[in-house]
């Protein structure tokens, strides 16, 4: 772990310790030790406090996420509102699209999944409410990127590794940011298979009354059932959609 000025380093570690674990699932004591690059002394001492609390739990090899996580996240009402208020948009959306519907959020330079309705093809995308992915190369990151100010949007970028998940993905900043204008101009954000090969994605921005992003809404599908006339489709039952969840969150 790379340590950063006014981090207190063993917060830090706690909270390392709850990303990699979200991310990554159940970890031994070896594998944790192994990622954060912590001395297994410290590892000792930290998972055995985080456990103690009940914010980890031990299982036979392997540590997992505790309850007094969950319960915590009960107490995050804003995901919950938006969860709930939301729901029935993505489930219309899926009904009329036939593909996966994804709702995320902005945290830092990554967006991450509050809830998902997956398709009814049996070849489709799968993925996990919680799931966090870099903005830089999914549609629905794109649109929550670009309802920050732009100066905004390079400040967070600035520094920070733009991953090549394939041969499509942009990986300059100043490039990224020519693709977030294209993205404000249009009115929704684009993933040809930047993300994944064989994925296609296509998203827009919920506002609300004040006009500011909230989340993203995205349509996914595989690249074999994508073509212009889906894509324009999917843009129209997307506007709508985007429509009805600002007039559930209160936009005017």
């Amino acid at each position: 772990m790379s340590e950063q000025p006014g981090v207190v380093k063993s917060a830090d570690r706690v909270l390392a310790v709850f990303d990699l674990l979200a991310d990554r699932g159940p970890l031994s004591f070896t594998d944790i030790s192994a990622a954060l690059a912590l001395p297994k002394s410290s590892t000792h001492n930290l998972l055995n406090t985080m456990c103690a609390r009940g914010y980890l739990e031990r299982g036979q090899k392997e540590f997992r996420l505790g309850i007094r996580i969950w319960q915590l996240a009960q107490h995050c009402t804003e995901v919950e509102h938006l969860r709930h208020a939301l729901r029935p948009v993505m489930e219309k959306l899926c009904a009329a699209t036939t593909e996966t519907v994804q709702l995320a959020i902005l945290d830092g330079t990554n967006a991450v999944y509050l809830d998902i309705v997956e398709s009814p093809h049996p070849v489709k995308l799968t993925s996990n409410v919680g799931a966090r992915l870099s903005a830089h190369a999914s549609a629905v990151g794109k649109v929550l990127l670009a309802g920050l100010d732009p100066a905004e949007a390079r400040r967070r970028l600035t520094g920070v590794p733009l991953e090549r998940l394939t041969e499509h993905t942009i990986t300059t900043v100043d490039g990224l940011l020519t693709e977030l204008a294209l993205t404000r101009e249009r009115g929704y954000g684009v993933d040809g298979e930047e993300f994944t090969i064989g994925l296609r994605c296509l998203a827009m921005p919920v506002r609300d009354w004040t006009g500011r992003t909230v989340v993203g809404l995205s349509v996914s599908m595989p690249t074999p059932r994508y073509s212009a006339q889906i894509a324009q489709a999917a843009l129209d039952e997307l506007r709508a959609a985007v429509a009805e969840a600002a007039t559930r969150l209160g936009a005017r």
